[in-house]
């Protein structure tokens, strides 16, 4: 394996390690805020990736390294735990809790598209002959060009990741977030039966199948549409 593509999968690896522990801390955070304290006091209102990996070893940490050197590209799993009566009790706030997640990796890919955006403004950056997933944007030349090129490609894939992260997230079938959040939307009861149901098991592993084989179609537009937000009015094939 060329040792380019190792220190792609790194940067994905590392970039799915911070995200994923935002967004879990923001699931806890919004939780212990709404009055359940379930995930506080298993250490996951943290940034620190510790008790996030001690709860999903295996989906935080084994699976995302190994898919990250193998693959060029990090997947993987974590979750924060939650009191199902305080669900039921305070529909609205859990949903809140479940909407947390994916805010907060929208929020980190904005702060990754303003940083880049502003280099670009800087000429720091430079809009790359080819773009992918790795090289939204190129370092422009000088003596800093080895940190150029390193933020150039660490905000890129920090843009995607949160980005992919925040609308797989959003797909309304349970176990995903997408799913608690439409308590936001759906009245009381209905909101209700699709908590009971995202709880069996069966149903989840069905519902993430069918996301698993419904993003593929979002994925291109998304990438298209985080490509026109870093370079608007320059048109890649």
């Amino acid at each position: 394996m060329e040792s380019s593509a190792v220190m792609d999968g790194l940067f994905w690896f590392v970039a799915f390690l911070f995200s994923t522990t935002v967004h879990e801390a923001a699931h806890a955070w919004v939780a212990l805020k709404g009055g359940d304290p379930t995930a506080y006091q298993g250490g996951q209102v943290s940034l620190s990736p510790i008790p996030h990996i001690r709860r999903e070893p295996l989906g935080m940490l084994v699976v995302p390294l190994l898919t990250a050197i193998t693959n060029g590209w990090a997947m993987g799993w974590a979750s924060a735990p939650y009191d199902p009566a305080w669900a039921e009790r305070y529909p609205r706030r859990a949903a809140w809790m479940a909407a947390a997640g994916p805010a907060a990796n929208f929020c980190l890919a904005i702060l990754s598209l303003i940083l880049l955006r502003a280099g670009l403004a800087m000429g720091y950056f430079l809009p790359p002959q080819t773009i992918n997933f790795n090289h939204l944007v190129g370092p422009a030349a000088g003596g800093e060009a080895g940190l150029a090129a390193f933020l150039a490609q660490g905000l890129s894939v920090l843009l995607m990741e949160n980005a992919i992260l925040g609308t797989f997230n959003l797909v309304p079938l349970p176990p995903l977030d997408g799913s608690a959040a439409l308590g936001l939307l759906l009245p009381e009861k209905a909101a209700s039966s699709l908590r009971q149901l995202a709880r069996s098991p069966q149903f989840s592993l069905v519902g993430l199948l069918v996301a698993w084989q419904v993003f593929p179609l979002v994925i291109s537009p998304l990438v298209s549409l985080v490509i026109r937000l870093v370079h608007p009015g320059v048109t890649y094939s």
